[in-house]
């Protein structure tokens, strides 16, 4: 007799065993499509939504002495390079060093622009706050990611 207790069980078993076995390079693939994907919309003017408040961050950052264009490039650029090296799994240390260093730049705005993130301080957020505080889930995948690169593997 098939109870379906024991079936529902089989099938969580091997649906486990599945999202071990893929759930690393899945994670790895979709942080460095995205990180690719949001840091290529930066090298043309006008399609990256962040573009602006990440401008104004960096600029306050550098203490004006740069360029926007040299400022919005710079930033494509470091994003790119975090997403190929995630996507083809190369340089993987110096790729997640990159982006913990970027995290930090990108968490920057909640400080020096509070009136831009937030309809109400500290609660609400603005779309701009919304884009930003969803870089948490960024953090953790890199976290999760570095626990890797020495050989570390989730279990089955």
């Amino acid at each position: 007799m098939n109870l379906p207790g024991a079936a529902f069980d089989k099938i969580d078993v091997a649906a486990t065993k599945w999202m071990a076995k893929h759930g690393l390079l899945l994670l790895r693939l979709s942080i460095g499509i995205i990180f690719f994907w949001f840091g290529f919309l930066k090298f043309f003017e006008g399609l990256s939504p962040a573009e602006g408040i990440a401008i104004r961050t960096i600029d306050k950052l550098t203490f004006f002495l740069l360029p926007e264009k040299v400022i919005i490039y710079w930033l494509a650029t470091w994003e790119v390079l975090i997403g190929i090296g995630l996507l083809l799994n190369i340089y993987l240390r110096a790729t997640l060093l990159l982006l913990y260093l970027q995290m930090i730049g990108t968490f920057t705005p909640l400080f020096l622009f509070p009136s831009e993130v937030f309809h109400v301080f500290p609660i609400a957020l603005t779309i701009e706050g919304q884009y930003i505080v969803k870089n948490l889930v960024v953090v953790s995948a890199g976290i999760v990611l570095g626990s890797t690169v020495r050989g570390g593997r989730l279990q089955p």
